[in-house]
């Protein structure tokens, strides 16, 4: 059925409100990639300069003319206004549906979406929250209902957004679609389930969502610590990393599998213009927190470039 609801100005500010927590954003092309064969996502430029995003991208974006990608940190603040949850393998809705009645126990509102392989997990705050304070109450509520993180020995799980605890100034992240829009690879929208497929009704749904106060976050994680403790982990696999929490996987598209690897394309290369094959990275199947760059970047380099940078090692006399 066609959809008869326009976007208006009104419901973009309303969507800015929810969903944007900063100006920079991407763009999913309209083209397939050849060498891919996605559509891939880009930060559009306007005069030379990154753009910024505007009301009137959102606007564009609702009545689906153009797809938008958003990032969840402000690195000024190191806050968020969501947490998103994405699954996209086999079992996801099943584990999404897990996660939403648990949220709900614990009286989070979680808001479902359709995406082309599975679901994206909405969450809202109230006001922006510590980004590092929403990453250990879901990463500890998954572990707490055995739901697998993508990168913990496997390459299918979630993966939470923002996939970093904070960002340095300059850095961006990881984009996620904004929701409500239209993908561009099958030209259709993915709806939020619990109201009906049309504009005005599903932004009337997320307007009557509960929103989660920092005091209730703060309250849900006081007892937890930084991290959840690492399963079937060894501890060489931390010495690997320089940390037992970081996952490769959980901060990178793996484009397909050769032999023993996933293939990638390397962090530290794209941010040098470099790999434009998108093959550079090559990350362990079997042991995930073992990477390397065949074009010669450091760890630490390949680290610096997503956002989460090795900790300096502290010695002691």
């Amino acid at each position: 059925m066609a959809e008869l609801t326009r976007a208006t100005p009104e419901m973009a500010a309303e969507y800015i409100r929810w969903f944007v927590n900063r100006r920079a954003y991407t763009r999913q092309s309209d083209t397939t990639n050849p060498g891919t064969g996605r559509h891939d996502y880009y930060r559009p430029r306007k005069r030379g300069e990154a753009a910024e995003l505007t009301a009137w991208d959102i606007q564009r974006h609702l009545n689906g003319d153009v797809t938008i990608g958003l990032y969840a940190i402000n690195p000024r603040t190191q806050r968020v206004k969501w947490m998103a949850i994405d699954a996209d393998y086999r079992r996801a809705l099943e584990d999404l549906l897990k996660l939403q009645y648990e949220l709900a126990q614990d009286g989070i509102q979680a808001a479902l979406e359709q995406s082309r392989r599975g679901g994206h997990l909405w969450i809202f705050f109230e006001k922006p929250v510590l980004a590092r304070h929403a990453r250990i109450y879901v990463r500890h509520l998954a572990g707490s209902l055995s739901v697998q993180l993508k990168g913990a020995d496997q390459a299918d799980g979630i993966e939470l957004f923002p996939k970093q605890d904070s960002l340095d100034a300059g850095q961006f992240g990881n984009a996620i679609r904004g929701p409500l829009g239209i993908h561009r690879a099958d030209g259709r929208r993915y709806w939020f389930y619990g109201a009906a497929y049309e504009l005005a009704p599903q932004m009337e749904y997320l307007r009557g969502f509960r929103r989660v106060t920092e005091s209730r976050l703060k309250d849900l994680i006081a007892n937890l610590p930084d991290e959840p403790a690492p399963e079937s982990r060894s501890q060489s696999a931390a010495a690997w990393t320089g940390t037992a929490s970081f996952q490769i996987l959980e901060h990178i598209d793996v484009r397909r599998r050769a032999g023993r690897n996933w293939v990638a394309q390397c962090p530290s290369c794209a941010a040098a213009g470099r790999d434009h094959g998108k093959d550079n990275l090559a990350v362990s199947v079997a042991e995930p927190w073992k990477y390397c760059c065949w074009a010669g970047c450091t760890k630490e380099q390949i680290r610096a470039a997503l956002g989460c940078p090795i900790p300096a090692t502290v010695h002691t006399s």
